[in-house]
């Protein structure tokens, strides 16, 4: 297998031409772990391995060397530089012991020049190796793209679990005080119990999400005035931690709709504490409910500087954020997931003198005949 012959890309030439290849081929011994070229070297010729093991790497970062390939015998390397004429890209380096034949680069073009065989061999390896460097490629993109994704869902899920947690924490040092009143436990203990339902319902709708599985949601009449009014009273000392003023405004309407309570919760939750994040020096969350004759819209406004431009198109799309230290913009893509189990839709827009506006209708039900 260390003849010229044996080697995939020189065993098709005629006895003639393979005899002037051997002519020109000088024979060169490295060590294990010599270095046989490096980036930036001249292209001044080919090699094939006779004997041994050669590894093919190149730099695709600041001291981070990925290795692309390795040459066994019959294998051929060097060959990219030697064609087009430029400094070698990539660094070989002999793994173990290793002998190769060397042919110069103008020999080299001399024999493709006069052989058509030579030259459709050469064209079908390169060809060959590019569809490898490819798969390689596309191969690592996919897993840093997942690495990528798992970093964000790890950072969504931490950031959405901070705001229940710190309550826990805060409600139960307090009612643990001296000074706590049985009336101000059994609060706590109420308090501490929604938002272990929280986390529970939260990590439930991001499991949902990310699986694609279907929603399989359950609706029931509920009155939606009275349900939102509950859901304000729970949300506001929240946003009062970060120095956000929530308010309805206008009476909340006694209608009847369609809903699933739990989550519908985490759209609120996610669009409120979405204004609260865009609030740095804090400020006023207006909710207002409008009753139509098909519909009940809902919308939350904030007093923020309104959505940027670079998102506007994307606000409901899996991981689009944009200035924010947090979150990845999941939270809306499941709002609007929730929204749309509800038959219903959502959609934000900016006001001229006005912070970010969020609306989402829900259908109501037909009336009785």
């Amino acid at each position: 297998m260390g003849k010229l012959e044996a080697s995939k890309l020189f065993c098709q030439l005629a006895d003639s031409e393979l005899k002037s290849l051997q002519g020109l081929a000088r024979e060169q011994h490295f060590a294990s772990g010599q270095e046989i070229f490096k980036e930036g070297d001249p292209g001044d010729g080919v090699y094939v391995v006779n004997s041994g093991l050669v590894e093919i790497s190149g730099l695709v970062g600041p001291n981070v060397r990925h290795i692309f390939s390795q040459a066994t015998p019959g294998d051929l390397f060097g060959e990219m530089a030697v064609l087009d004429n430029k400094p070698r890209s990539a660094c070989a380096v002999a793994r173990e012991e290793t002998t190769v034949s060397f042919i110069p680069r103008d020999d080299m073009l001399g024999l493709v020049g006069q052989s058509p065989a030579l030259a459709l061999a050469l064209l079908q390896e390169i060809s060959q190796r590019l569809r490898e460097f490819n798969r390689q490629y596309i191969s690592e993109v996919l897993q840093t793209e997942r690495l990528a994704v798992v970093g964000r869902f790890a950072r969504s899920i931490v950031h959405d679990l901070k705001n229940p947690l710190n309550i826990i924490s805060i409600t139960a040092e307090m009612a643990g005080s001296e000074r706590a009143t049985p009336e101000y436990r059994n609060e706590a203990k109420l308090r501490i119990r929604k938002q272990v339902e929280r986390i529970s319902d939260l990590i439930s709708e991001i499991l949902d999400f990310t699986q694609g599985t279907p929603s399989g949601v359950v609706l029931a009449p509920i009155d939606y005035g009275e349900f939102v009014g509950q859901l304000v009273e729970e949300i506001r000392p929240e946003a009062a931690l970060k120095s956000a003023e929530l308010e309805v405004e206008g009476a909340l309407p006694s209608v009847k709709l369609l809903l699933n309570p739990k989550r519908l919760r985490r759209v609120f939750y996610n669009l409120i504490h979405n204004a609260t994040d865009a609030m740095a020096e804090g400020g006023k969350i207006l909710l207002r409910v409008m009753v139509r004759d098909k519909e009940v819209v809902t919308e939350i406004e904030d007093s923020g500087p309104g959505i940027a431009p670079e998102i506007a198109g994307q606000l409901f799309r899996a991981f689009a954020t944009h200035g924010k230290a947090h979150g990845t913009g999941l939270g809306l893509s499941i709002c609007k997931r929730i929204i749309e189990d509800h038959q219903g839709w959502i959609a934000a827009r900016n006001e001229p003198g006005r912070g970010a506006i969020f609306a989402f209708g829900l259908p109501r039900p037909p009336a009785n005949p």
